[in-house]
């Protein structure tokens, strides 16, 4: 927990080690969350500060007397631009900034870094601001970017404490050096060798606002809430933690945008997780607060079992999920609330309706089908493929155009999400779904972060139904015969130990936690089903393209489903293969010497195979 001062404000731990590191370390690389606001105290009252408020606070503690900064876009200036920091800075360090700002050279900047390595008269500090852009401007003299970081090394090694005196001549607190800040987002942007094993320059990464500084930072700005003033006790206390809680991960500028945007959105200090999902997803309405949605899911079984042929207990287990969804209690039991709203391991044969049923709850949920985002993980068997799923890392060639599962979730931030054939895809690239099942978030090479606590991710797998005996040979675990619960069990147990020891990724798994929805096997009643949905597919089709009613005799269509059905083991995807091969296939090729202008109808009438070659006989009126 971070030490608070005392107004129990929280003192991030890069303060506590800037202070700690002063009396030891003329120059330091700040890094990672530079740009943020940080909690200070301003005249014994709690605060939110820009990162030179900050610093400049922490000096004028230690006796310093004024801070210069300087920047490749406006020159130098001092801070606090007051009277006496700005008549002190010209006649220390010889500038003009009677304009507030003057610009200059690398020349006079390294000038000005000698002169306040040597001041002894008073502590004084630099900060260079975007330092990884510093370049020899073409219009200006002076040494170029290599020379310069080689001149400010040798100053990091020259420089001595200061020790400030009174009138007496006596001390006035301990030695510190006059320091030099480089302001970088990553301490990676400027020469490498700069800081590398010197014992002058400290490296500070100021990191994300843990969850004190969150909740601290919300008391802060709590009260600028509608309905701050009339709500109780409790209520505030409540909202305090649920601003806290959502906005883990984010900084403390984003959480004054979030008081800005729900000032703006007209929403109330009982609405702070809608400003918070608002600032995340960039969607102010909510689909999932929508009464329709919950009107949906309740009555939905008999839409998707009218898609989803044979898998009762399938979907039954996930319409469980998806209410649990819609209500907003995925991970209650946790105290983060960025995760999904929904996790769905769909394991089973294949062409047994796994994807089918990722489609329908598309429908059901969003109002169609194609809304949802596929990713067929088959594609992505290479560890370098992550960087097209999740964006190049910082530096590499592509890092700023994002990957295209960030890309995408950004575009359309409420969508299921379908990773299909999930066992397919290299296990370094499954490491990353830990943070998108956990935190609900993933960051790419630009820097942007997507929200996936909107989502709801769907994983298909064929684990299980086939598994390796002791020699390594694979063999067929479950079979179409087995009960249902014999087949869930060993599907369950086949994927346990894919993750528990095969990948030795049991945190994957437990994070899917009992999401795990098992599908069975075809069995001959439900393959019958599918091969007459087929059929009145093919038939609407025909009405579609031609103006034909089809018709299929009794013999034909006997025939017919006993081929389609003879071998279940491919699912509803071999009935359609074999129903293409037996009857599309031969029916395009009898219709086509026909012109069928005129006619209403088509009989098929008869069914033949000579020499693997199957004809239908037509009858045409």
């Amino acid at each position: 927990m971070n030490m608070t001062n005392a107004q129990n404000v929280p003192i991030p731990r890069w303060c506590r080690n800037l202070e700690r590191l002063l009396p030891i370390r003329s120059q330091f690389v700040v890094s990672g969350n530079i740009r943020d606001n940080f909690l200070t105290t301003l005249s014994g009252t709690p605060a939110l500060v820009p990162l030179l408020r900050g610093l400049w606070e922490i000096l004028r503690n230690q006796e310093y007397r004024c801070m210069l900064v300087y920047d490749p876009a406006d020159g130098i200036r001092v801070y606090p631009d007051k009277p006496e920091q700005r008549e002190l800075a010209e006649r220390l360090f010889n500038l003009k900034l009677s304009s507030g700002t003057q610009m200059i050279s690398l020349e006079t900047l390294n000038n000005v870094m000698k002169n306040l390595t040597a001041q002894r008269s008073a502590r004084c500090a630099l900060v260079l601001d975007f330092a990884s852009r510093i370049t020899r401007q073409p219009d200006l003299p002076g040494p170029n970017e290599h020379t310069f970081f080689v001149s400010a090394e040798k100053l990091s090694l020259a420089a001595t404490p200061v020790v400030i005196r009174n009138e007496n001549g006596e001390p006035l607190g301990l030695p510190a050096f006059n320091p030099i800040f480089w302001l970088v987002n990553r301490a990676q942007d400027i020469p490498s060798w700069f800081a590398l094993d010197s014992e002058r320059v400290a490296s500070l990464i100021i990191a994300k606002p843990d969850y004190e500084a969150r909740l601290a930072a919300a008391h802060l700005l709590i009260p600028l809430f509608d309905g701050y003033s009339e709500a109780t006790a409790v209520e505030r206390d409540k909202s305090l933690k649920n601003f806290a809680d959502g906005t883990e991960g984010m900084t403390l500028t984003a959480l004054s945008d979030i008081t800005e945007l729900a000032a703006r959105q007209k929403l109330t200090l009982f609405d702070i997780d809608d400003a918070v999902r608002c600032y995340k997803v960039g969607a102010f309405e909510n689909p999932w607060r929508k009464d329709a949605i919950r009107e949906k899911i309740r009555d939905a079984a008999p839409f998707i079992e009218d898609r989803v042929k044979g898998q009762h207990q399938a979907v039954i287990k996930t319409l469980d999920i998806l209410k649990r969804s819609a209500m907003g209690l995925t991970g209650a039991q946790a105290r983060s609330s960025g995760r999904p709203r929904g996790v769905l391991f769909f394991a089973g044969p294949t062409g047994v309706g796994k994807t089918e049923l990722a489609k329908t709850l598309t429908q059901l949920v969003f109002g169609d089908e194609r809304a949802y985002i596929r990713f067929d993980m088959s594609e992505f068997a290479e560890e370098h493929s992550s960087a097209r799923l999740l964006g190049a890392p910082p530096g590499y060639i592509g890092f700023d155009a994002g990957g295209e599962l960030t890309n995408a979730i950004r575009e359309r931030p409420f969508a299921v999400v379908l990773f299909d054939e999930i066992e397919k895809a290299h296990p370094r690239i499954l490491d990353k779904f830990l943070q998108i099942l956990e935190d609900g978030r993933l960051t790419d090479g630009r820097g942007d972060t997507a929200y996936f606590s909107e989502a709801i991710i769907v994983f298909t797998s064929n684990l299980g139904i086939y598994v390796e005996d002791e020699t390594g040979r694979r063999i067929q675990n479950v079979k179409p015969d087995d009960d249902y619960a014999i087949v869930e069990s060993k599907i369950r147990e086949a994927i346990g130990d894919y993750f528990k020891f095969r990948l030795t990724r049991p945190e994957i798994l437990n994070r899917i936690g009992d999401n795990i929805v098992v599908f069975n096997f075809i069995t001959p009643p439900t393959g019958q089903r599918i091969f007459n949905g087929m059929l009145k597919n093919i038939a609407r089709r025909l009405k579609e393209e031609f103006k034909l009613d089809l018709k299929l005799s009794d013999s034909v269509r006997t025939t017919l489903l006993a081929r389609c059905l003879r071998d279940l083991s491919n699912g509803g995807r071999g009935i359609g293969n074999q129903l293409e091969s037996d009857f599309i296939n031969p029916l395009s090729r009898a219709l086509f010497a026909y012109t069928l202008e005129g006619y209403r109808t088509v009989t098929v009438t008869g069914f033949t195979e000579q020499d693997k070659v199957v004809s239908l006989e037509l009858e045409l009126s």
